[in-house]
């Protein structure tokens, strides 16, 4: 499989938790050439890569995934102190990542 349908894999996979999910909110763009879902104008996640993704969350959050599960969840010196967390997309199973994507959505909406 090319980079580019794993990609298309990865992202797809990510739509169909967050519909499954009834997240509403949810859009789907592209930036810094990066396939990102969205709320409102604030993207929750997107893809470093076909393996890797950057969630956001509140970094005490972060902090208790990466101890709990430290092969799913890790972050970079990029990342140290940000609320976002990076996940290894190819050892999280699909109910823990659209909890994730849920918690994110919400984390990231915009106040009514």
């Amino acid at each position: 499989m090319s980079e580019s349908d794993q990609l298309q894999h990865a992202i797809a996979r990510l739509q169909r938790l967050a519909e499954e999910r009834h997240l509403d909110c949810v859009s789907l763009r592209d930036e810094r050439q990066a396939p990102t879902l969205a709320t409102g104008d604030a993207h929750f996640i997107h893809l470093i890569d076909a393996d890797t993704a950057a969630l956001h969350c509140p970094v005490q959050q972060k902090i208790l995934l990466m101890d709990v599960s430290p092969a799913i969840y890790f972050e970079t010196d990029a990342y140290i102190g940000e609320p976002i967390v990076l996940i290894h997309l190819d050892q999280i199973d699909d109910e823990e990542l659209a909890l994730r994507l849920e918690d994110a959505c919400r984390f990231r909406s915009p106040a009514p």
